[in-house]
């Protein structure tokens, strides 16, 4: 890869920390554009553009740590940066787990990601994206008014290095296209979308294929009834099953678990999904959106089995929360240029079974649909799961009519223990999940 710029400052960075008293340090310089479009009712509403260029410095004097940023590239700001840094790494609290990783562990070699895309729109070409899928909602009988349809592209550039000797950078892109349609009239004004996002611009779906269905999904919302309070098998759309990968995440988070502020805290190597159940953290995976050649603190980057035929097989670990539960780190360090590492996945994914979206709903007979969650009521604590929710009621094995206002809810290790993957994975978001099938959830709806 060509020099992407970044390095060559951090280098400078680094060696003005060392001289004014730092014992180690890491950096990282964040650069990015993005250039965005909005349309509504055929009118151009909004083109926006940005930049970025920040830059985080995390400096230790012995176990006293203190991270600062900046935007200022400039020989002066730098020089304050580092000043200001050391300074206050001098007087912090003493942190037992801090530290930069020893040489031994960097990375060593880069592996080759698909994960950029050269090619930059022009705001005429995302504006006729966004007219395209406009039109086409608006094209769908039922549909009343708009939203707008947004295109959209970005590209980010990451320079990582540290005093160990670890010295590295990529860069990514992604592009966007989507449509918010709206359908009645007063109280009975039902609004959804659609989009795509994708790493190439090649793979983008078709702008009007995504108004159509953005359409198609609004006119389907008219009407909706909210069912009786009861307790029903619920099957999850991919749109919003993958919120149960986030939960996941949170509760193996390597922080939540070194606090004791997980319902997961004592389940490692313990069955909490049904057989046959693997999660994939995969930051290697051509075109996925959180692809890296290496993690924040310079360590190589590998795909991770979360959980193993049901069982859970790691934790989300950096190297500071390795440290304070006696683990060895599995790459997953995250950071910004505001602060430290901290543990997060990349992309994660839960694979698919083996049976269809709608054999999974013909298999339960009675039951709901989601394909909107609002609100939140979850405990990654205690694992006490409730979320406003909306979508279909099921009848006879299919979808019969819409519902809303309606609450579901459980116990997380409940609905890990029983959902059943359906055989429609996409990488769609970063975080993916096919349709689930949770067996029994509390739905609060009427009390006709």
């Amino acid at each position: 890869m060509s020099d992407i710029g970044g390095l060559e400052l951090l280098d400078g960075l680094i060696a003005k920390a060392r001289k004014a008293g730092a014992d180690s340090v890491d950096a990282v310089h964040l650069t990015g554009r993005s250039l965005s479009v909005s349309q509504r009712l055929g009118n151009p509403e909004a083109i926006e553009r940005s930049e970025g260029n920040d830059i985080g410095l995390r400096v230790l004097v012995g176990q006293r740590q203190a991270s600062v940023s900046g935007s200022d590239t400039s020989t002066a700001a730098l020089d304050e940066l580092v000043e200001r840094a050391v300074a206050m790494a001098k007087v912090a609290p003493e942190d037992p787990y801090a530290g930069i990783a020893d040489a031994s562990q960097i990375a060593t070699s880069r592996p080759e990601i698909e994960m950029f895309d050269p090619y930059e729109p022009t705001a005429e070409a995302l504006t006729d994206l966004a007219a395209e899928a406009e039109e086409a909602g608006l094209a769908v009988k039922g549909i009343s008014n708009s939203e707008g349809g947004d295109a959209g592209w970005s590209t980010t550039e990451v320079a990582v290095a540290a005093s160990n000797g670890f010295s590295g950078q990529y860069r990514r892109s992604s592009f966007s296209v989507s449509a918010v349609m709206l359908a009645g009239e007063g109280q009975g004004m039902e609004r959804d979308y659609d989009y795509s996002a994708k790493v190439f611009f090649s793979d983008l779906e078709d702008a009007a294929e995504i108004g159509r269905r953005a359409g198609e999904r609004t006119v389907k919302r008219l009407n909706p009834k909210r069912p009786k309070s009861q307790r029903v098998p619920v099957i999850f759309d991919p749109r919003v099953s993958r919120s149960f990968l986030g939960h996941l995440s949170s509760a193996i988070n390597g922080a939540s678990i070194a606090r004791g502020t997980s319902f997961l805290k004592d389940k490692m190597g313990e069955q909490i999904f049904a057989d046959g159940i693997n999660i994939v953290d995969d930051p290697l995976r051509d075109r996925g959106f959180r692809s890296r050649p290496f993690d924040a603190e310079g360590l190589a980057s590998e795909k991770l089995m979360i959980v193993e035929d049901g069982r859970l097989s790691t934790w989300l670990l950096d190297l500071s929360t390795a440290r304070q539960i006696g683990l060895t780190s599995n790459g997953r360090a995250s950071r910004g240029a505001g602060g430290p590492p901290s543990p997060s996945a990349t992309n994660l994914y839960l694979e698919p079974g083996d049976v269809s979206p709608e054999e999974l709903i013909k298999s339960i007979g009675t039951g709901l649909y989601v394909t909107e969650m609002m609100g939140s009521s979850v405990s990654i604590v205690t694992g006490d799961y409730s979320r406003g929710a909306g979508g279909f009621w099921i009848e006879n094995g299919e979808l019969a009519y819409p519902v809303s206002e309606i609450t579901v809810a459980g116990h997380l290790n409940d609905i890990f223990g029983t959902l059943k993957p359906a055989s429609d994975l996409t990488f769609k978001f970063g975080t993916d999940s096919p349709t689930l099938l949770v067996e029994g959830l509390t739905l609060a709806g009427s009390n006709g």
